[in-house]
């Protein structure tokens, strides 16, 4: 089955964003408060950047840059890569992969509808492979096999 990244694996998303002139700090506690890994850098309703943890680690603390007076703008990956919401989840995981990216914003006609993490992507194919083996298992055991449930 082919899955596009909305609403097959993204639906419903809180979107958690920060300003480019917020510190690396405020960041760190909205990921933290979140339990987020990656946060979008808005200019008003436009997307100009995407803010990870990688970053944080090998941007600001690696750098010995200060987090309390670090802008997310000197330290952020700007005019990231995008999906469309129509795009397949294995668009999805061969862009992660070919860009060693984990997170990707989702955008529609300029608006950011998501973002989407290989997490996400694992859960959708975890989810495809579990049925896959209830579905085999059902046909070669018969209906009533219950091993897997």
């Amino acid at each position: 089955m082919i899955r596009k990244i909305v609403p097959d694996v993204i639906n419903d998303q809180v979107l958690h964003k920060v300003s480019p002139k917020d510190t690396a700090r405020s960041a760190a506690k909205v990921m933290r408060d979140n339990k987020i890994a990656a946060l979008l850098v808005m200019n008003a309703d436009r997307l100009v950047g995407i803010i990870t943890e990688r970053d944080m680690t090998a941007r600001v603390i690696a750098a010995g840059l200060n987090p309390d007076s670090t802008e997310i703008v000197d330290v952020m990956t700007a005019d990231p890569d995008t999906l469309s919401p129509h795009d397949t989840a294995a668009d999805a995981i061969r862009m992660m992969k070919n860009r060693g990216y984990r997170h990707l914003p989702v955008v529609d006609n300029g608006k950011v509808v998501g973002m989407v993490s290989v997490r996400d992507i694992y859960a959708v194919y975890n989810g495809e492979l579990e049925q896959d083996l209830k579905d085999r298992n059902a046909f070669i055991y018969g209906e009533s096999y219950g091993g897997m449930s």
